[in-house]
């Protein structure tokens, strides 16, 4: 039976194990052993806790979602100006906390997943209109096209996550939103001939 009070802190070590389970392996293909004994905790304890795989790497993207968010919570209180708070909402995507090996392995699995339905693909719109709405709210008082360059960021955003995964030696997140924000600040100064 488990010990009353450890709820919390024992799905919480499940939800790490699974991030860096997923991470690990680079796909969603692990069990609810291989997440139990990353955890040190029986199978029998992940499924009272969380009942199905399915819900647990629910919970691992919910997670996720949850460190995005404080991120930009905490980079758009320090921000003042419009420009800043582009750099702000970019400055989030990459902060230390959630842009690490495991994470990114973890979004772009997840990104995978997504393709098949489920509540990784709802999860993700959650995501995908959230960080839409960021941009445009930073992003129109600095251009008359925003939707156009909330899409390119966006995408330069996701791009740099595939990237990422694919490459060896650690995440250095200030050096790709620095490439992100330099990208955005010609864009902003240019007008180029968009196709409609």
């Amino acid at each position: 039976m488990p010990k009353l009070g450890m709820e919390a802190p024992r799905r919480a070590a499940l939800v790490d194990a699974t991030i860096a389970e997923i991470g690990a392996r680079g796909s969603l293909d692990v069990t609810v052993g291989s997440i139990a004994r990353r955890a040190g905790m029986s199978s029998a304890l992940a499924h009272h806790y969380f009942g199905s795989k399915d819900r647990i790497l629910a919970a691992a993207l919910r997670h996720l979602l949850r460190e995005l968010d404080a991120a930009h919570a905490r980079e758009r209180a320090e921000a003042h100006t419009p420009r800043a708070r582009l750099s702000a909402v970019i400055r989030a995507c990459f902060a230390p906390e959630g842009f690490r090996r495991d994470a990114v392995a973890a979004w772009l699995a997840f990104y995978v997943s997504a393709q098949e339905g489920g509540e990784a693909r709802r999860l993700l719109r959650v995501y995908r209109g959230r960080l839409r709405s960021n941009l445009l709210a930073a992003l129109r008082p600095l251009t008359d096209r925003p939707e156009d360059l909330a899409e390119t960021a966006a995408a330069l955003i996701d791009g740099h996550y595939i990237r990422e995964a694919l490459r060896d030696g650690p995440a250095d997140g200030a050096r790709l939103a620095a490439r992100v924000e330099q990208a955005l600040d010609t864009l902003l100064t240019t007008r180029p001939e968009i196709p409609r």
